[in-house]
């Protein structure tokens, strides 16, 4: 029996099984539509559903999402295995992507697809591709901190002159994402004295939203967190970032890292053409701007896509080189366990 014959016999019975119902992120019941393509998404909601929507108007496929965080979603995949419900996974950052490709569960990407983003913009396993992109970013208070005095690389914070004066949403999978890159980046030596740093001198907050507000507030002078919270804040009412600057690192620093939000075919997807044509719809010209019209502020990754104009550009950020495929969660848990952050 096949994955969607098994998923339409477990409905049509009652007896749901652990792979074809469970929660969605609001708690509330998930059971899978065997006729819809099941996305299973990390991604903004508001993101998922625009692309969701102008998909299925394009093209006629029915859709469902199923939302959640990117390291319970990854997981859940992986424990789903070849039964999972998932045809598309998206992600907001890539380690939940490589969890999945780690467990040998995705596709390759149909070439086509691949080419409409930028090498550099991809990972080498070509299993999964970029969909969005958001940077890292160090959010400052100038009533409190000069321009001059700002630290001129991310590592730059371990050092004594900043216990106390910087902080960060340590527990988010945002966050994490940006000590992976380092990780990649600078190595494990480099990131476990950066992250032993972190949990004896920095503030540690919810999330990146309450880090920026916390920098807006004066509470520290900076923190480090993703571009999208700070523009999104300033199209709108300025409650949370008015009394903000934000300051790039860029020359290639861990604190200039660009994470890339990915998409993914299931190997087990019982609809694998419909799936890669979904993940070329999101990567076309098309659905790359229903990202930049989203208001969600993150960068769009395709060729020929210009992104939300108060951005500063994309290739202008100048970020560390470091290849998505290779982003590991469950390194960076353990070394944030060790040192007392997790």
């Amino acid at each position: 029996m096949n994955r969607r014959s098994f998923l339409t016999a477990v409905v049509l019975t009652g007896s749901l099984a652990l792979t074809a119902c469970g929660s969605s992120e609001d708690g509330e019941a998930y059971t899978p539509d065997p006729e819809a393509l099941q996305i299973y998404s990390s991604q903004h909601d508001n993101v998922t559903k625009a692309w969701a929507d102008a998909f299925t108007k394009k093209t006629g496929i029915k859709t469902q999402v199923r939302q959640g965080k990117d390291a319970s979603m990854g997981h859940q995949i992986v424990e789903e295995g070849d039964r999972s419900p998932a045809d598309v996974f998206l992600t907001e950052n890539s380690p939940a992507m490589t969890l999945v490709d780690s467990a040998g569960l995705l596709a390759p990407v149909d070439a086509a697809t691949l080419q409409a983003i930028p090498e550099d913009r991809r990972p080498s396993s070509q299993t999964w591709t970029a969909i969005a992109a958001r940077s890292t970013v160090l959010v400052y208070n100038p009533d409190k901190i000069s321009e001059d005095e700002l630290p001129t690389s991310l590592m730059d914070l371990q050092r004594p002159e900043w216990k106390d004066r910087w902080g960060c949403g340590a527990s988010g999978a945002d966050f994490q994402a940006i000590v992976a890159g380092m990780l990649a980046d600078q190595g494990e030596e480099k990131t476990t004295a950066w992250l032993e740093a972190l949990k004896d001198g920095a503030r540690i907050y919810q999330n990146n939203i309450a880090t920026m507000k916390a920098v807006n507030a004066g509470e520290v002078p900076v923190g480090v967190m993703y571009h999208y919270y700070w523009y999104r804040d300033q199209a709108g009412t300025k409650e949370g970032s008015g009394s903000t600057k934000l300051h790039y690192f860029k020359n290639e620093d861990p604190g200039a890292f660009v994470s890339l939000s990915g998409g993914g075919v299931l190997k087990s997807s019982d609809k694998a053409e419909q799936a890669q044509q979904f993940l070329a719809y999101v990567t076309s010209p098309e659905g790359q701007q229903v990202l930049v019209d989203s208001g969600s502020m993150e960068y769009a990754v395709a060729e020929g896509v210009d992104s939300d104009p108060a951005l500063p550009p994309l290739d202008s950020l100048e970020a560390p080189p470091v290849d998505p495929f290779g982003l590991s969660s469950e390194k960076v848990t353990e070394l944030m366990t060790d040192a007392g952050i997790l």
